[in-house]
């Protein structure tokens, strides 16, 4: 057996995002007929919701001659094309604004640059060249970046490893923490009495880099995905594929084929905002926020020039955004900014 370990987060970097068997590098996973789906797939009256949200944003940001936006992974393109359409209708935003996209997998860039034909987009892979406000958005961004997994005996951490044997059966072990990963953790009042944790470690490389561009630029960010506000204390890792959750040890044989996610911990996402000098809004669900800013008017406006057929489907997939029990509930959104102004639409 071939037993070199690797760490949790490492071996989900290489599943996910290696450039030759990585299933972000070589597969199309959005949609019925992918693995999953998302809300920009679902409906279009999301993506409007969100550009009326970055407009507004704007305006509260003092509406600036120089503006950027970042989306952060912009999937299908789906998102994108919607928010050109909308800020097009807003000639002083859109002619003050930089679109930014910027996207891991050189396999979905390509499909992207095909998609948006728009002489206003470009990718980015470096936010250090951007000057003026900024507002960063992520749809099911941070959930996509792997974790590392710990557990904590009495005053000693182990981090969770994965390794492959030639038969293709998966071994996971706890090895010994990284003093510097233990150091981390414990500057964390989220983590205080918890036994098992998941630590975001890539993810807030990638964080480090917004954050410091909105402490030096002004603007914010605004997430939304899958998550919780009360501490799990145990594993929220899941496999995907087909729109089917897989089980964790079939990893091995469907390596690079299936889309591995966990739950994100919004209560932790608040406290690293806050360390890192920015100020938080109320966490909400996706419910309350798309609801605030105005989505069933804007269907009900819509629907005035729709047949019975397509008042249907709107409603259907307005169901699923909202509905508790569906996306409404289990979404959560954190908006984290710099700026004076604190009266940022959808949290109150």
């Amino acid at each position: 057996m071939n037993k070199k370990f690797i760490p949790l987060d490492i071996f989900v970097e290489k599943a996910l995002y290696d450039p030759n068997r990585g299933y972000y590098n070589k597969k199309f996973p959005f949609g019925r007929k992918g693995d999953f789906i998302t809300a920009p797939t679902i409906s279009n009256l999301f993506s409007e919701i969100i550009a009326i949200w970055i407009i507004s944003s704007w305006e509260r940001l003092g509406k600036p001659d120089k503006f950027n936006f970042v989306e952060l992974g912009p999937g299908d393109g789906s998102l994108t094309k919607v928010l050109l359409r909308t800020f097009k209708k807003f000639p002083v935003f859109y002619e003050s604004t930089n679109v930014y996209l910027y996207e891991k997998s050189n396999f979905l860039k390509k499909f992207q640059k095909k998609e948006i034909k728009d002489k206003k987009v470009k990718w980015i892979k470096d936010f250090n060249k951007l000057i003026g406000p900024v507002i960063f958005f992520g749809n099911e961004f941070f959930d996509a970046i792997p974790i590392k997994q710990f557990i904590k005996k009495g005053k000693k951490y182990f981090e969770k490893h994965y390794t492959i044997d030639r038969d293709k059966i998966l071994y996971e072990t706890f090895e010994k923490a990284k003093i510097s990963d233990i150091n981390k953790i414990e500057s964390f009042k989220v983590f205080n009495k918890t036994e098992f944790i998941e630590y975001p470690k890539l993810g807030f490389i990638e964080l480090d880099r917004i954050t410091n561009i909105i402490n030096e630029n002004s603007g914010g960010i605004l997430l939304i995905d899958y998550g919780y506000l009360n501490f799990k204390n145990k594993s929220t890792l899941q496999a995907v594929m087909d729109n089917k959750k897989v089980s964790l040890k079939d990893l091995s044989r469907k390596f690079g084929n299936v889309d591995i996610t966990y739950l994100v911990n919004f209560n932790l996402l608040k406290e690293y905002f806050l360390k890192n000098n920015l100020k938080v809004k109320k966490i909400v669900s996706q419910k309350f926020f798309l609801e605030k800013m105005g989505i069933i008017e804007r269907a009900k406006i819509l629907e005035k020039r729709m047949n019975d057929k397509q008042k249907d489907y709107m409603n259907l997939t307005l169901l699923r955004l909202l509905h508790k029990e569906l996306m409404g509930d289990l979404f959560k959104v954190i908006f984290a900014y710099k700026n004076k102004n604190k009266n940022f639409l959808g949290f109150d």
